[in-house]
This record gives structure tokens, sequence and C-alpha cells, in this order.
């Protein structure tokens, strides 16, 4: 059975161990081993794409999803995004999906997360059978929700495109459902050339 270690316990090393993955997995802002099929883990996010983790646990709660004190084993699988706009690749953040301490220090974690900007989605939870959609991740994310809101960048939906596994993606951007092992292409304008179809995950994921 796999052993889940609060938050709590981990906090003071400014990572999270967290066992519910079969590999080790860094922890928020750590640096992290990407394989070859991945984008660079140096990438930094385009403008109005960083990610405000500041404000990630208000973003967790407008997901829809609660805050965790530690990952869960119920329900585990991982899947990739890639982001294009105007056929430039933007980095999916880490951290995503973290709620911090106004020092910084992680103090939370949703069942849907990301913990480097290889672009691998983690979805472990709890409790099994819910879904987890790709429109919360952007919540959590602060991108694409839709607010609409003055000044907000990357707030509509409006002329994106999302393909998974080569296809396209059905009931629109928010609402598609992430499954294990998918590869989700979200783009506007220019769209990539060749478009990825698949992703390599590191071994045991």
């Amino acid at each position: 059975m796999t052993k889940l270690i609060p938050l709590s316990l981990v906090l003071g090393a400014a990572a999270l161990t967290l066992a519910a993955c079969s590999t080790a997995t860094p922890g928020p802002g750590a640096a992290a081993s990407t394989p070859a099929a991945s984008p660079s883990a140096t990438q930094t996010p385009a403008s109005g794409w960083e990610l405000d983790a500041q404000r990630g646990a208000d973003r967790i709660k407008a997901a829809g999803l609660p805050i965790l004190d530690m990952e869960g084993a119920a329900e585990h699988f991982h899947a990739h995004l890639d982001v294009f706009e105007d056929g430039k690749r933007v980095a999916v953040p880490a951290d995503i999906g973290f709620s911090f301490t106004p020092g910084g220090q992680p103090n939370g974690i949703s069942a849907l997360h990301t913990h480097d900007d290889s672009g691998i989605i983690h979805i472990e939870a709890p409790v099994a059978g819910d879904t987890y959609t790709l429109g919360q991740l952007l919540t959590e994310w602060g991108v694409l929700d839709g607010t609409g809101q003055p000044g907000t960048a990357h707030a509509e939906t409006t002329g994106w495109s999302v393909m998974v596994n080569g296809k396209q993606g059905a009931g629109g951007i928010r609402a598609l459902a992430l499954k294990a092992h998918d590869e989700i292409v979200l783009f506007r304008g220019t769209a990539p050339a060749p478009l990825p179809a698949t992703f390599t995950f590191p071994a045991g994921l």
C-alpha cells in the first residue's frame, strides 16, 4: 500500500517528497530532471502566463477542488499539456495547484497539480471516480478561466483549440476530461508543426 506523507512533515525541508508517485517527484519550485520529449525545465513563462503563487489557494477553491495536506492515492494518473500561442510554445509552470504561506512555503495541495514545467499534469486524489478537467487546471493556473476581467491577460478561451492525442478534443476546452497518458495540445493562431500527438512519460508515470 502506498504511504502518504503529510505536507506538514516536509515543509521544513522546503520540498514535498510525496510517496504517492512511484518515482521521486520534486515539490514546489524544485528542479526536475525532464524527459527528452518534454520542454526545457528552465523555461520562463511568457508574459501573462506566469503563475501567481500567492493566489494559489483562491484558485484551487475557484476550480471547485479542496486544498489537501497530502497527495492522495485512491486515484493516481498523469496527462501531459502543451500550450502554443501563434506557433510559439508557452511554458506550463511548476506549482500549479499548490497553496503557499505569505512567506512562500507550501502549505497545501490540490489533487490536480504540476511539480515542474515539463507539462506533466498530476492527478493524485484521495477519492476515486471523480472527473478532473482541463478547465480546472487552467483555473488553478489563472489563465483561460473565462472571467474576461479588464486587464486580465489570457482570460478568455475564444480562438483557442484543443487536440487530444492528435484528434480534436471533445466537449470544449474547459470541459475536457483529463485521462491517463493523454497528450493535450492547447493552441491559438498558427498551429504547431508538427502538432504533438503523443508524449513519452518518465518511467513510473
